[in-house]
């Protein structure tokens, strides 16, 4: 297959092109700068959008752009900064796969789309839940659904965070809890939804060899509290993780971003991988844990 992705830079986009290659596929990255080599093609969402020359025999498109939600405290200007990062630049892929004939277009997506879950565990199935992540995700999917067109596959990413050995969420709390000063945050029971970066690539792959659409879950279908989470962060680093954090500090802190990312409850499941046969590398957070510090 001929596979097209734009955002390949990034912690993910960069492991899925390498691991489409090493199945057989061919890939030509769309980048957001002069392009240098002969398998990237500039776009530019905001102006010039896709060059059609670049999905000439395209078989899929992914779509993994996005400035990180956790990147910073949400004002309402970085807030605007996170819309304009999806929305327009998904719109701009799914016409652009639809002019073009491509078969299947794969968009980023997250998690956040369900909401505070509780204990409830929520699948492809559930309604969006309340929320500024929830809002956006919506908005963001709907981006993809609604340009794409009837005739192209449109599968949806909804990716949870990723445990990765450099970068992302562990890249973030490693020196904290190496220093001894990790620990849950609030009363740790709200439960938290995590996939691995090679389970995240391989169910990418996955998707685009098969024939799913709609919405997918990419999260592992060992969903922890989080208590239990930093509990296996510390013993995989080594280190005590007897602090806590009261949730109003990190609401004190983090604000809006610390209530929704840390303090909601996620218990999402990967419905649509495991009734597909999708088999986990890393199903488990030890396993995932005992990886990225491999």
């Amino acid at each position: 297959m001929r596979v097209a992705v734009a955002g390949s830079q990034g912690l993910i986009g960069s492991a899925v092109v390498s691991a489409l290659r090493d199945a057989g596929h061919t890939v030509v990255r769309l980048v957001r700068r002069e392009a240098d080599s002969d398998d990237e093609f500039s776009w530019e969402p905001e102006t010039f959008g896709v060059p059609p020359e670049s999905l000439d025999g395209v078989d899929a498109l992914i779509g993994l752009g996005g400035v990180g939600v956790g990147n910073q405290r949400w004002t309402g200007r970085f807030k605007q900064e996170l819309r304009d990062s999806r929305i327009t630049p998904t719109e701009v892929l799914a016409d652009a796969a639809r002019t073009a004939g491509v078969p299947t277009f794969l968009s980023a997506s997250a998690t956040g789309f369900y909401g505070d879950t509780g204990s409830r565990v929520a699948t492809e199935s559930d309604p969006a839940g309340d929320g500024f992540l929830a809002e956006l995700v919506t908005d963001w999917e709907a981006a993809a659904t609604a340009n794409a067109g009837d005739d192209t596959r449109v599968v949806l990413l909804r990716t949870a965070p990723v445990l990765a050995r450099d970068g992302g969420l562990l890249g973030r709390l490693r020196p904290i809890f190496r220093v001894g000063l990790g620990g849950p945050i609030g009363n740790g029971r709200q439960y938290f939804s995590w996939i691995s970066l090679p389970d995240e690539v391989r169910a990418i792959v996955f998707l685009v060899e098969s024939t799913i659409s709609g919405p997918v879950n990419l999260c592992s279908p060992g969903a922890v509290a989080f208590g239990e989470f930093a509990a296996a962060l510390g013993r995989s680093l080594h280190r005590p993780t007897v602090l806590s954090v009261p949730a109003f500090a990190a609401k004190a802190v983090g604000g809006e971003m610390a209530e929704e990312m840390i303090l909601f409850s996620q218990r999402v499941a990967p419905r649509v991988l495991i009734d597909n046969g999708f088999d986990f590398t890393h199903p488990t957070i030890d396993d995932a844990l005992e990886y990225a510090h491999a």
